[in-house]
This record gives structure tokens, C-alpha cells and sequence, in this order.
């Protein structure tokens, strides 16, 4: 069942410090833009706050960006990301500039489209994708091969959004291998992206036979099974492919797709984001439909419906019904 939409402008604030700060000698207007970029931000002091807010006792690794422009005015942007092992979850703050305060959730300008910074960095040049091109609805699939629950979702996609939406839906695919616990869905990745470079219908055809003979794949028979699947795939070369998996020279590739995923805080696969909405985990199709049907009609009308994503569409936190899959840190 779909989970309700949770708009939280500030969901946290804190004091890091016990005592409020000294007073401070007036700020002359030559001082004052210099004293806006810098942040007082004392990691150490976070960490220890944050480790008791969340209950992330020492085997869980914090990792904390520098402070970043944010989106309000006198605080700073911080990206944290805690690991333990091959799990992860990542959390953004908004840090005040004298390191007193922070701020937990997202912040909304009611101007612009509320999904704009997701849409943003999801940029689909290079990417495979069918649907048809220009269609008001735009869904970016972050997928591992090795994955089961990539697999189910995998499924639902296919059989079902452009029978559905033949005129309204593009679906573009990332990779997302989680290497920490999928030994061979990075090397398929790289293998994916050496089909695609020679046909790029041939991709999806590689990506529904992965998914179909997933049970069969191990790191150590991977590059036969690839060469197998080229054999019988008109417009592949499967010296070719051969070629570019020893090479190894689409993983630069692989790596930009991980990035990308990376900055927009996906922590586990499948991620769907349905015109920036992510949603987390394997979403049932009604539910994805549900969503599908609600940007359908949103993108006829909505204002704020058309900021330029970089993407073939112009595009506007929905949940999903979710199943936690590897690599979230729970």
C-alpha cells in the first residue's frame, strides 16, 4: 500500500552545544560575505550527536562531506553517510553557519518543481531506454543484475509500463551494483554497457536475459554466459564484447551510473525515481501505476511541471510499497 507523501521542511533541530554562544562584536557590511561562507562546523562534535541520534554504535563508519551551499539562508548543506559493511544509508543535514543548529529532512522552494534537484542530476544521455522519447513521464531505474529483488521490479517494468503507456512513459536504466555483496553485478554491468555501445536494442534483450538466468551466473562463468547470449543477438559482435569485458573499458561507465546514484541517496536496489519521486525497494505495479497515472495528469497542468532536467522530458516524496533489499542500512 502506497504510503502517504511526508513533506518535512524541518524535521530536527538541535543544539550541539550546551551553552548558547558569546556574544559577537557587530559584523560590518565589508565582513559580512565572508562570514556567510564559513561554517563553524566541528565534525567531531556531529559525529558523537548523530551516533546517539540514530543509535550507530562504533562498527558503523560516519562519513561527513565539508559543508556545501545549501538551499536556506544561513546554513550550510551536509552530507553524511553511515556504512557498516555492505550497508549504507545516507542522511542530509543543514548545518547553521555557527555550527549551533542543524536541520534534518528537505527543503522546498514552492516556486519551482518540488522534485527539481532530483531531476537535476539524473541525466539520461548514454542511457538505455525505451518508451517513447519526449513522454510527460520520465522513470530512471537504479539496478543491480545480481539482485533478486532488482529482478521482480525488473519484471513489473517490462511487462507492464509500455503496454500501459505506450504514448506517456520512458523508462531509462542505471546501473547500481552493489559490489560488496554481489561479486559479479559490476563485471555484468560493464558487459551491459559493451552491448549496448554496439546496439542499443540489444541492451534491453541482454538486461531480460540476465535477469532471466540470474540463478545461473557466478563470477567465474560470467564472461561465457555474456558470449553465449551475443551469439544469438543479430548486430552483436561477440568478439566485440569479448574485447571491451577484458578491457574493461566501460567501467568508467559503470562507475559515472554509481555517481550519479550516489548523490541523490539510493542505498539499495531496486530505486525507482518516477519524475524525481523515488521510490525505494520493489514498488507493487498498482502502486507504481498509481504514480504513473498521477504525473500523467500533473504534467498536463501542474506550473511548475516543465524546469529543464537536462532529460528528454520535462519533468516535477511519493512512497512505495517497499521490500528491503541488500545493501540499506537497516
Amino acid at each position: 500500500m502506497i504510503r502517504r507523501i511526508a513533506v518535512i521542511l524541518a524535521s530536527v533541530a538541535v543544539t550541539l552545544c550546551a551553552q548558547a554562544p558569546a556574544p559577537k562584536a557587530p559584523v560590518t557590511p565589508a565582513q559580512a560575505p565572508t562570514q556567510a561562507k564559513k561554517s563553524a562546523l566541528n565534525k567531531a562534535d556531529m559525529e558523537a550527536y548523530l551516533r546517539h541520534l540514530f543509535v550507530w554504535p562504533d562498527p558503523i563508519v560516519l562519513t561527513i562531506s565539508d559543508p556545501g551551499k545549501g538551499p536556506m539562508p544561513g546554513y550550510s548543506e551536509v552530507k553524511v553517510r553511515g556504512t557498516n559493511g555492505a550497508q549504507m544509508q545516507d542522511e542530509t543535514f543543514f548545518v547553521s553557519f555557527d555550527g549551533q543548529r542543524i536541520v534534518r529532512g528537505s527543503v522546498y522552494d514552492v516556486a519551482q518543481n518540488p522534485f527539481k534537484n532530483e531531476n537535476d542530476k539524473l541525466k539520461t544521455a548514454g542511457r538505455p531506454g525505451f518508451g517513447t522519447v519526449g513522454a510527460p513521464v520520465v522513470i530512471a531505474e537504479f539496478s543491480d543484475f545480481q539482485c533478486p529483488y532488482c529482478r521482480e521490479e525488473a519484471k513489473t517494468i517490462r511487462e507492464n509500463v509500455l503496454k500501459t503507456y505506450p504514448k506517456d512513459a520512458r523508462v531509462y536504466f542505471f546501473d547500481y551494483p552493489l559490489e560488496q555483496i554481489h561479486p559479479w553485478a559490476k563485471p555484468a554491468a560493464m558487459a551491459g554497457r559493451c552491448v549496448f555501445k554496439q546496439s542499443a536494442s540489444a541492451f534491453w534483450d541482454y538486461h531480460d536475459y540476465m535477469f532471466e538466468h540470474q540463478a545461473d551466473m557466478t563470477a567465474d562463468n560470467l564472461q561465457s554466459k555474456v558470449l553465449e547470449f551475443a551469439k544469438g543477438v543479430k548486430g552483436l559482435d561477440p568478439a566485440q564484447v569479448q574485447a571491451c569485458m577484458v578491457s574493461k573499458e566501460t567501467e568508467s561507465e559503470v562507475n559515472a551510473s554509481i555517481a550519479i546514484g550516489q548523490s541523490l541517496g539510493v542505498n539499495q536496489t531496486p530505486t525507482v525515481f518516477v519524475n524525481g519521486r523515488k521510490l525505494g525497494g520493489v514498488t507493487a505495479w498498482k502502486d507504481l501505476k498509481f504514480v504513473i497515472d498521477y504525473e500523467v495528469g500533473y504534467q498536463k497542468t501542474a506550473k511548475n511541471a516543465g524546469e529543464d532536467c537536462g532529460c528528454d522530458v520535462k519533468l516535477p516524496e511519493f512512497g512505495g510499497t517497499s521490500i528491503p533489499a541488500p545493501g540499506k542500512l537497516q
